[in-house]
């Protein structure tokens, strides 16, 4: 068996080349908008209504800011962690800081009739849809 050695350069030249094709291609569209550390989220439908639940664990309800407006969401906190003065990490896989999502539905919103719940870590927001926005049965004269 003949191996050859890629020099280091070779190795960042790939990636950089797989990175910007990546980019170049269409998997970013059509996706939610999100900055910082980001909570996952799953969003359901539910008849004419939707549901969005979001995983936050170690945030604080109060942190929490939540607006709406025609077909998009924004979720929008802080998580904070805290460690004890004088220790020595040696490995940090939880995230913390400020995050920021707004997610595009596929129905307008009816934003004063948006509920939100947030318990253990897990917050709930149920979105009905807009009056105006659903499907209207005509009646043929």
């Amino acid at each position: 068996m003949i191996s050859t050695f890629a020099g280091p350069f070779d190795v960042l030249f790939d990636l950089q080349r797989a990175l910007e094709e990546r980019l170049a291609s269409d998997w970013l569209h059509d996706q939610t908008a999100s900055l910082g550390p980001f909570p996952p989220i799953n969003v359901f439908q539910q008849g004419d209504d939707i549901l969005a639940i979001v995983e936050l664990p170690g945030v604080d309800k109060d942190s929490l800011q939540i607006q709406a407006k025609e077909n998009t969401i924004r979720i929008a906190g802080k998580k904070t962690v805290a460690y004890p003065e004088g220790i020595s990490l040696h490995r940090c896989e939880r995230t913390f800081g400020e995050f920021d999502r707004t997610l595009s539905l596929p129905v307008k919103l009816n934003a004063d009739k948006i509920k939100a719940e947030y318990r253990d870590g897990i917050l709930a927001l149920f979105l009905p849809r807009a009056e105006d926005d659903k499907p209207r049965s005509i009646k043929i004269n």
